[in-house]
């Protein structure tokens, strides 16, 4: 796919938490969305449990408003990702769903047969997303006690045996972490699932650039995009393959400028700055150096609270990042300068765009109604006749 052609948009799954507020069931912070009896200060119009219900409405605004996709996530807090999704493909008619699931916490020939049944059951609207994981704590809490590399090293050969078992002919494999003998399935998905992947470590390179079809990553300016992507480019054509490119961004979009900054900052009502110390003592710890990329972009303001400096690059704004791990960054602005951005990304090769919102039922009609429509216009993103 070539700079400037038509490319894929998803939707994000809020599974742990959403509302209005970002210091609702903020990193570290969980309160209700930890399965707690009383919602936060503020009420319902701050936090909303992520039941099956509202998580239909998200899922269902988001196939309407054009979206290809939607991703949902993984870890402690959140729902389980597979049945969560096998629940939702039922309420949805042309919807992706892009399943993020560890490496670590199932054998790698159940996690070929898990995709193998969704696919089917979903008629082929199952996509992988494989996290590796960054954060000591959490890997402990499912058993898994392997260092950073060893991690990397095993998704390799996990993935290794996934595609192995959907190859029709029983599959042996015996690697430092995976021994399996005749890995199969009754039969292989159709079509094969795409596998995204993201790691912003020298140990994550080389196993996207031998396993993975899309590589995905947070986002950054456009400057650190780049480099990034330069990177995996090169790790891939010495691999002889060619990797489609993803980022993850969270959007205020709004008619103007104005209401989209205003909108951005009520996401941080309620913050202070013993809030935002304890959730980034949790983020510190993490083994994972896109994190730690991500903490860098509003470490400044972190320490001298100075809130113009979370616009790190014209319309991309590192507020979420003070009070929530994982995607730290939001496109903020009008829906045409927004639009401007998600651009500027093509441009660079990013041929897909996982985005989010606060809350994320609304936020699906803001980005589907304001953005979507002006992507449609410049040629970026697909018509409703060509959507997937």
């Amino acid at each position: 796919m070539t700079a400037g052609s038509i490319a894929k948009f998803h939707w994000f799954l809020p599974t742990a938490s959403d509302g209005r507020s970002l210091a609702v069931g903020t990193h570290g912070t969980h309160g209700a969305a930890a399965g707690g009896d009383q919602a936060p200060e503020g009420g319902a119009d701050r936090f909303r449990a992520p039941d099956i219900a509202y998580l239909a409405q998200v899922a269902r605004a988001a196939e309407q408003q054009g979206f290809d996709g939607i991703l949902t996530p993984t870890g402690t807090w959140c729902e389980d990702a597979w049945l969560v999704t096998a629940a939702l493909a039922r309420e949805t008619e042309r919807l992706k769903f892009l399943v993020a699931f560890r490496p670590g916490s199932v054998s790698p020939t159940l996690a070929a047969q898990m995709a193998s049944t969704l696919q089917r059951l979903s008629r082929g609207r199952l996509l992988l997303n494989v996290v590796t994981g960054g954060e000591r704590d959490e890997q402990a809490r499912f058993g898994d006690h392997l260092n950073k590399d060893q991690r990397y090293a095993r998704t390799g050969e996990f993935l290794t045996v996934l595609r192995g078992a959907w190859s029709c002919t029983p599959f042996d494999f015996k690697g430092e972490y995976c021994d399996v003998r005749g890995a199969t399935v009754a039969a292989p998905p159709n079509p094969l699932p795409e596998i995204y992947f993201g790691g912003s470590s020298e140990a994550a390179g080389p196993v996207a650039a031998r396993h993975v079809d899309t590589y995905l990553t947070w986002g950054e300016p456009p400057a650190q995009v780049a480099e990034k992507l330069a990177w995996m480019r090169r790790l891939a054509s010495e691999e002889g393959r060619a990797l489609r490119f993803g980022i993850r961004f969270h959007v205020v979009a709004r008619d103007t400028s104005r209401e989209a900054w205003a909108a951005a900052s009520r996401l941080l009502d309620r913050m202070d700055s013993a809030h935002v110390a304890q959730v980034q003592k949790v983020l510190a710890a993490s083994e994972s150096t896109g994190q730690a990329r991500m903490r860098a972009l509003h470490e400044t303001f972190r320490e001298g609270w100075r809130h113009d400096d979370l616009e790190i690059y014209p319309n991309v704004w590192a507020g979420v990042g003070l009070l929530r791990g994982g995607a730290g960054t939001a496109l903020v602005g009008s829906h045409a300068e927004v639009a401007d951005r998600i651009e500027e990304y093509r441009a660079l090769g990013i041929e897909e765009f996982i985005l989010s919102g606060f809350p994320h039922l609304e936020e699906a009609y803001w980005v589907g109604e304001g953005v979507l429509p002006e992507l449609r216009r410049r040629g970026i993103a697909p018509t409703s006749s060509t959507a997937a």
